[in-house]
């Protein structure tokens, strides 16, 4: 977790320069779709605050993809920054901001024991195929729209509530095989292009991904 730790460090050296200038500033801790992460808040501004902080965390699944069965993980990584505007006598917001992105999908397919591996219309022998390992990115920078909720207990202790989208922008997608290098020429002739027509299905499968929903719970002592 040594990027998490990063994060932590980050947010805490934000939090000590704002806290030089006249204004409210807080640190809390959330979970949520995009992870646990840390959050630093400044309020220069009764209707305004910035807030800045970073999630992490590693959610693995399985299942079927382009028609072969993948273990996968979704390794959420991101820093962000925003602006909240307030309303008036509520506790309702506006969140507009922008994210660093690097949120991954990493797949790679199941040992099938043997078993041919039928990539588009052909087939395949394992020995030939070894492993198809598979990683989708999204755009380094992505823009971030939600609104929220800021509840303060006890003047000092917060409870924050989020929801939003985080545009990831189109997905891309690399998918290799680890046995191709040392399969005959012949069989690399017929997996080049058998690899690409599963690499482009890939990418049309997880372009939903592109429109992450964004719900958190978040906790936060206000200084």
């Amino acid at each position: 977790m040594s990027n998490f730790n990063q994060k932590v460090t980050l947010v805490a050296l934000l939090l000590a320069a704002s806290g030089t200038a006249n204004a409210d500033f807080g640190v809390g801790f959330k979970a949520g779709t995009l992870g646990l992460g840390i959050e630093g808040r400044w309020s220069p501004l009764p209707w305004l605050d910035m807030r800045v902080g970073g999630n992490q965390y590693d959610y693995d699944t399985s299942g079927w993809q382009a028609g072969i069965n993948y273990d996968a993980t979704f390794a959420l990584d991101n820093y962000y920054m925003t602006g909240n505007f307030r309303f008036p006598l509520s506790p309702f917001r506006v969140t507009a901001g922008a994210f660093s992105n690097g949120n991954e999908v990493q797949m790679a397919s199941f040992d099938t024991s043997g078993a041919d591996f039928t990539i588009g219309n052909d087939t395949f022998s394992t020995a030939d195929v070894g492993q198809l390992q598979s990683v989708t990115s999204f755009d380094s920078t992505s823009p971030y729209v939600g609104v929220g909720y800021d509840f303060e207990i006890f003047g000092k202790v917060g409870l924050n509530l989020d929801f939003g989208v985080l545009w990831q922008g189109e997905p891309s997608v690399t998918l290799i095989a680890t046995g191709f290098d040392s399969a005959p020429q012949s069989v690399q002739d017929q997996l080049g292009p058998a690899i690409e027509a599963e690499r482009l299905q890939i990418e049309d499968e997880v372009s939903d991904y592109k429109a992450w929903p964004v719900l958190s719970l978040g906790f936060v002592y206000n200084f």
